[in-house]
């Protein structure tokens, strides 16, 4: 190899360097104890998405996923991003069918960008609860009927081990045809 050769080696590993320290510089991890702190976090991380939400919940924890501040930065993204996807497992849809949930109506409304599906049966097994954005940033609690957790703005390592196991159940999992009638 050439001097010319290793000097642009260097340089685009340099680049890569510096791309990768100004992520980790803009990386936020903070603990979450309270259903507010939940809240804000699960708005920050929908915020970090550009094309992808994938939400893993036990029953779409009113006041959170249906906050309007998290609704809005969700309308916003697939709004402007003609690629966007938001796609949200459930594993007991019973309270926000009977209830009602803002996040549902706007999925509605957007379905072309919105998906709801039911957690099957045997599947219902995980206790966590979880947002991921574009396979990076996340927000995680260990037990869904729990506030703590983390949210970190860049963990794709972790993020993406999620986001498997996420695209493995929503694979098994079916269409929630509750949220798709008009009627609830």
């Amino acid at each position: 190899m050439n001097v010319s050769a290793l000097v642009t080696l260097s340089h685009d590993m340099t680049d890569d360097h510096r791309c990768m320290n100004e992520a980790e510089e803009k990386s936020k991890r903070w603990v979450i104890s309270t259903r507010e702190e939940m809240r804000q976090a699960a708005i920050a991380i929908a915020r970090e998405a550009r094309r992808k939400v994938s939400i893993f919940t036990h029953d779409l924890e009113p006041g959170i996923f249906d906050d309007p501040d998290f609704l809005e930065v969700i309308k916003r993204l697939v709004l402007s991003q003609t690629y966007a996807r938001i796609r949200v497992l459930i594993a007991d849809p019973t309270r926000a069918i009977k209830n009602g949930n803002n996040f549902v109506h706007l999925g509605r409304r957007l379905n072309s960008y919105i998906e709801f599906r039911h957690v099957r049966e045997d599947l219902r097994t995980h206790a966590e609860a979880f947002c991921i954005a574009d396979e990076t940033s996340l927000v995680y609690r260990l037990q869904a009927g729990r506030w703590e957790g983390i949210a970190d703005t860049h963990e794709p390592a972790v993020a993406q081990l999620y986001s498997k196991m996420f695209d493995e159940i929503w694979l098994a999992s079916e269409v929630e045809v509750e949220f798709r009638q008009l009627g609830i």
